[in-house]
């Protein structure tokens, strides 16, 4: 699908910065305007893109995320006077900007608030809790002697000894996938956290395969529910699952139900993650509410056939009719095999060659690459896993053609 059937008489406003949600909407022939960070202002102008400059970066330093409602106005006036109606946030930090011009478009301040318990852990793990679901047991820090004693507590609650300790996490209250994100197995480790880390989030240790979904959501009823299988955390990913992830399909779906209920939520899309042990019980780890990362969307589309990137922009909009979606969405059963990704970080300061084995180009598995020798050779620190230099991407009706490279692969040395 390129475009819908009715006349749309008001713009949208995408609320940050992503090619394939500007590419999706514009064949759609929605109306609409980027509200995007300064660097991206020049290409806008030369390709004649309707865009609107905003430092999101700035703002993420001078004002908290419970104080963007109050530093909008500005904003929600220049896009007033564009007709728009509806914001659609494209990456994390700009959920709750989005969910401010919401708020004022609708006259509901709850929105914007609703939008915080995506991106405080803290806050989104009482929510479920609340709700009903299932997660592990969680903790606000904001000392070293505070972890300590949480891994102590944990560790008496499983009858543990000092020599078998289980592991706890520490997750940052409000950052991204893996940033932010330590193991704690001793005190010892709790001594090596720096200052920043807190305050933090503490989470006790959940075993079990993790999954996440991409969940499409109108009208508080799931409209389209796909599974991704986290092969190797951090590096590869696959969908639709294996098969003994896809049996649990139903059980799956009825967690993100759950998820839905317990959150309140309308329209839009959300990323769920959550771990399934060996004996298919569902554990809740948490969920944000925007475009998935690690090249997900790209496998949606190889397997399923449909531009997720437009399936967002109509599940977010209240007025896309029933009629849209069923005409728009295929049937989760019917995928066209199994594809995956591999994310490719550099093991050393500087590059001096990209090396491709050719028994992986040879593979039966193996779709493309986006990897490249960059004209900056020195890799930059980053905080955890940091940017993929390139992606490796694999596409077979067998899933195991698919899964044995996404796992034989993710720890080999690519960059040189």
């Amino acid at each position: 699908m390129t475009k819908t059937k009715r006349d749309i008489d008001y713009k949208t406003a995408l609320i940050g910065w992503s090619l394939p949600s500007i590419e999706a909407i514009d064949q759609m022939k929605r109306p609409f305007v980027i509200v995007g960070p300064p660097g991206m202002e020049d290409y806008a102008k030369k390709y004649d893109l309707p865009y609107i400059s905003w430092d999101f970066e700035d703002y993420k330093k001078r004002v908290s995320m419970e104080e963007v409602c109050d530093h909008c106005e500005e904003l929600f006036h220049a896009l007033e006077n564009e007709n728009v109606k509806l914001a659609v946030p494209l990456f994390e930090d700009t959920v709750e900007w989005a969910a401010a011009i919401n708020a004022r478009l609708q006259d509901d301040p709850k929105i914007f608030k609703h939008s915080l318990l995506f991106r405080d852990k803290a806050k989104m793990k009482r929510r479920a809790l609340m709700g009903g679901l299932k997660v592990g047991v969680f903790e606000e820090a904001r000392t070293k002697e505070e972890v300590k004693q949480f891994l102590r507590r944990v560790n008496e609650a499983l009858l543990k000894e000092a020599e078998e300790l289980d592991p706890i996490h520490v997750k940052a209250f409000n950052k991204a996938g893996d940033v932010g994100h330590r193991v704690i197995r001793s005190e010892q480790d709790a001594d090596q956290l720096e200052e920043e880390t807190f305050p933090c989030l503490l989470e006790s240790h959940l075993d079990g395969v993790e999954v996440s979904c991409e969940v499409f959501i109108h009208n508080g009823k799931i409209r389209f529910l796909n599974i991704t299988e986290y092969i190797v955390f951090g590096y590869s990913m696959m969908a639709p699952p294996s098969p003994p992830i896809e049996k649990q399909r139903k059980k799956i779906r009825g967690a993100v139900q759950a998820l839905i209920k317990a959150f309140d939520i309308k329209n839009g899309l959300i990323h769920p993650e959550f771990f399934i042990d060996e004996n298919g019980s569902i554990s809740f780890i948490e969920v944000a509410h925007r475009i998935p990362g690690g090249n997900i969307f790209d496998l949606i589309q190889k397997t399923y056939n449909f531009n997720p990137y437009q399936a967002h922009i109509l599940v977010s909009d209240p007025n896309t009719t029933d009629d849209e979606l069923n005409k728009f969405f295929p049937k989760e059963h019917k995928f066209k095999g199994h594809a995956g990704s591999l994310m490719v970080y550099p093991r050393v300061e500087k590059i001096e060659k990209l090396h491709v084995p050719q028994e992986l180009e040879e593979h039966p598995g193996f779709d493309r690459h986006t990897m490249f020798t960059p004209v900056q050779r020195k890799v930059e620190e980053s905080e955890g896993f940091g940017n993929p230099h390139g992606v490796v991407f694999f596409h077979h009706d067998d899933c195991d053609h698919v899964k044995q490279p996404l796992q034989d692969y993710a720890e080999y040395d690519f960059f040189m």
